[in-house]
């Protein structure tokens, strides 16, 4: 703590740590929002979040914040789990559930589930096809 008692922030302004930088709260960022829009998927934190084909051209036309203009930058290089951007762009889960369903609104991202290891094929039937073709 300074010498002044007031937690290191700068004179007349509540939004600045000293220690942690500027701050801007979460609600700010999400227009006060806490759930994706209507009709967004639910975002898994294991949901995978690929760009759509003209997604960066259109980001740059489009009124999107510096939010999701950091979501889209993290996605144009890989595929990105929600988990993944959530690191990535240093924000709580719950506010990159709010942007993607944003970005997936205006049809900027595309968002799909990755199969569940019940539903792959056995390695064991796998095998035999392998093994079958072999003998051909």
């Amino acid at each position: 703590m300074d010498d002044a008692g007031d937690g290191g922030r700068k004179p007349g302004s509540r939004w600045y740590d000293a220690e942690a930088g500027p701050l801007v709260r979460p609600y700010a960022m999400t227009g006060g929002r806490t759930k994706p829009g209507a009709g967004a998927e639910r975002f898994d934190l294991i949901a995978l979040v690929d760009l759509a084909p003209d997604a960066l051209a259109r980001a740059e036309q489009s009124l999107i914040g510096p939010e999701h203009r950091t979501l889209i930058v993290l996605c144009s290089h890989d595929t990105q789990s929600v988990a993944e951007l959530a690191a990535g762009a240093d924000l709580p889960v719950g506010v990159v559930r709010v942007l993607l369903g944003d970005l997936l609104e205006a049809g900027l991202v595309a968002v799909s589930r990755p199969v569940p290891p019940a539903q792959l094929p056995d390695e064991r039937i796998l095998r035999e096809v392998i093994d079958g073709l072999r003998a051909l």
